[in-house]
């Protein structure tokens, strides 16, 4: 599904033309993948440049800039954030984050409009397996794998 709040930059990469996230998009891009998810909260803890998604007071995902770049920071598993790092320039460690839990998205253009939704989703998926299971607003088992939630 596409959000119309993300203008996306078409560049041939490879297998044809793919829809890319660049700029400030990126972040706009996250934060409306992220107003969807079910008990979904938008905070502002560290102060009004820090957007930060909550579930049931749990973080999942912030912006920040850093030296005039906006990222997404999201949490990760270690193995997947490895293994994204390794395979996306636009994807480093988690800016003033546990390195090895959370990532950071650069908006460098690599990066599709699809790839950033399936984080978001999976960094609230994360967090909500974290939390007691009365407190859970999905299955974070099943939930958004094989359909959009």
């Amino acid at each position: 599904m596409r959000h119309r709040a993300c203008s996306r930059t078409r560049h041939p990469w490879g297998d044809g033309s793919v829809d890319r996230v660049n700029g400030r998009e990126l972040q706009k891009c996250a934060a409306a993948r992220a107003r969807e998810l079910p008990a979904s909260t938008l905070e502002f803890p560290f102060g009004p440049d820090f957007d930060v998604f909550k579930v049931r007071g749990k973080m999942f995902m912030f912006h920040a800039e850093v030296e005039g770049e906006p990222q997404v920071i999201l949490k990760a598993l270690p193995s997947d954030s490895m293994s994204l790092r390794a395979a996306h320039a636009d994807i480093t460690p988690g800016y003033h984050m546990n390195k090895q839990h959370w990532i950071s998205l650069h908006p460098g253009g690599t990066l599709t409009a699809e790839m950033v939704d399936e984080l978001v989703t999976e960094s609230y998926r994360l967090v909500v397996a974290g939390l007691p299971k009365g407190q859970q607003p999905v299955e974070p088992e099943t939930f958004g794998r094989g359909q959009r939630a």
